[in-house]
């Protein structure tokens, strides 16, 4: 691994533009939950190096899919381990390439006009009472991550049984969130980082490490990516100390030694 992050650190040098296959556009699968965060991180990597970004943004679920059905991206960056095992194991990514780069939180939210404050979270947490009448907005929790994230936890605290009939699933965790900031679900189970760039929405509790696993974006450049050459140099920056600044403000830990 360090060995890797090493050679990744080295291509930083190569970000000049290289004619015209430097002017390639890179196209980059990523988590939704990603969207504010990375859209800043390609803009700077743009900024720094003349290549395009294209980004497509879904349910890590889906996007692992749309590779598999042979979705033209270069590099795949996934809201959890198990759906960039999922493309390792089918061979759609190239493994040399793989870390796990960004860590995030698993929060409670209610809109922000909302009574509910402070609560705490915890072993026998009633979330279906806290619920009232109303529904509890989460993403699909058979497949897109956050869902995973937050079935795990449920089920550890002994809210699961309760809980799931009130479920409102959403095919990806922003439109879990878009869920709660229109008023349309009382709570919702979110990542913290899309809580904080979604003003209509506060957090009001944080679901305890250990209830559910850590949250982990794996990053690797896929098998049938194109410009080997401009993918390397983006995913060197995404291991970079600008980067890092970058995901940092949006509220992402760092799981990387960052290059300087």
């Amino acid at each position: 691994m360090a060995r890797r992050l090493l050679v990744l650190a080295c291509l930083m040098l190569a970000f000049a533009p290289r004619g015209a296959a430097a002017q390639q556009p890179v196209t980059v699968f990523a988590a939704a939950s990603l969207k504010n965060a990375l859209d800043d991180v390609d803009a700077a990597f743009t900024k720094a190096s003349g290549v395009r970004i294209t980004a497509s943004y879904e349910a890590s679920s889906g996007l692992a899919r749309q590779i598999e059905a042979g979705a033209p991206a270069d590099v795949f960056i996934s809201a959890d381990l198990r759906w960039m095992d999922y493309a390792a194991e089918r061979k759609l990514i190239a493994p040399a390439t793989r870390t796990n780069l960004l860590g995030n939180k698993l929060v409670l939210i209610a809109p922000k006009e909302s009574k509910l404050d402070h609560v705490a979270i915890g072993q026998g947490f009633d979330i279906a009472r806290l619920a009232g009448d109303g529904r509890i907005a989460v993403a699909d929790v058979k497949a897109v991550p956050a869902g995973l994230y937050a079935k795990a936890a449920l089920e550890k605290l002994g809210a699961w049984t309760a809980a799931e009939p009130k479920l409102a699933q959403a095919e990806n965790v922003r439109a879990t969130l878009a869920f709660v900031a229109r008023g349309e679900t009382p709570l919702g189970i979110v990542y913290a980082t899309d809580a904080r760039v979604e003003p209509k929405v506060k957090i009001v509790g944080a679901f305890p490490d250990g209830s559910y696993p850590p949250v982990t974006y794996p990053v690797a450049a896929t098998a049938s990516a194109k410009d080997k050459a401009a993918v390397t140099r983006y995913l060197a920056f995404l291991h970079s100390a600008a980067a890092k600044a970058i995901f940092e403000k949006y509220g992402f830990s760092y799981l990387v030694k960052a290059a300087s």
